[in-house]
């Protein structure tokens, strides 16, 4: 497994916790959510996209279609 993908999701997730803090100490939940959530899509897409590598390598190992 390539680690520089745990890196990026960890990145990402460290960066969002620090936003999220940041912005709830000025007072601003509504905008910490929408950050906390902007960080939830873009590790969604991130997996979707190794999940779609995945299934395209058990179809060439399968042979499949």
């Amino acid at each position: 497994m390539d680690v520089n993908i745990i890196l990026k999701i960890a990145g990402v997730g460290l960066l969002t916790a620090i936003v999220c803090v940041i912005l709830k100490k000025t007072d601003r939940d509504e905008i910490a959510t929408f950050a906390t959530l902007a960080g939830l899509i873009i590790v969604a897409v991130l997996v979707i996209d190794m999940l779609g590598g995945l299934f395209d390598t058990l179809r060439s190992i399968l042979s499949l279609y």
